[in-house]
């Protein structure tokens, strides 16, 4: 039996402005969300994406500390928009809502198209789609 990715979560130092990135992002989440310390969102293919601004409640060694201030990364989430255009329109819809870009939309070495941003506790989002066909795209 090969090992499945069951959950992703994320420790989040604002509930309310990680949802509402998380609702421009796309995903469906409850309106009762912002007054919980933990918030699960079961995507369409069985995954579960969890939020939680308290771990100290199931994590008694957990030490809660400033955002991340490096410009690497230490994990990321992919999100498949399936078009070049619908990576484009997010990215941009986001940026003009305030979000850190990290990389603007480019062409991948290996065919897809990408483009990452900031949540706002710092982890980043990889938006991808595919590239259009015979379209010359521009290299970041």
């Amino acid at each position: 039996m090969a090992l499945e990715l069951y959950m992703l979560g994320l420790i989040v130092q604002d509930m309310g402005k990680s949802l509402e990135f998380y609702r421009r992002l796309g995903l469906a989440i409850p309106a009762e969300s912002e007054e919980k310390t933990h918030v699960g969102i079961k995507m369409g293919n069985g995954l579960t994406l969890f939020l939680d601004s308290n771990p100290s409640l199931w994590d008694s060694n957990f030490v809660k500390t400033d955002s991340p201030t490096s410009d690497s990364y230490r994990s990321i989430l992919e999100f498949y928009l399936k078009t070049q255009e619908s990576v484009d329109a997010k990215y941009n819809e986001l940026i003009k809502l305030g979000y850190q870009s990290r990389r603007a939309p480019y062409k991948t070495g290996f065919g897809p198209y990408f483009a990452m941003i900031n949540d706002p506790d710092g982890n980043t989002i990889l938006l991808s789609g595919d590239l259009k066909e015979n379209e010359p795209t521009k290299l970041d």
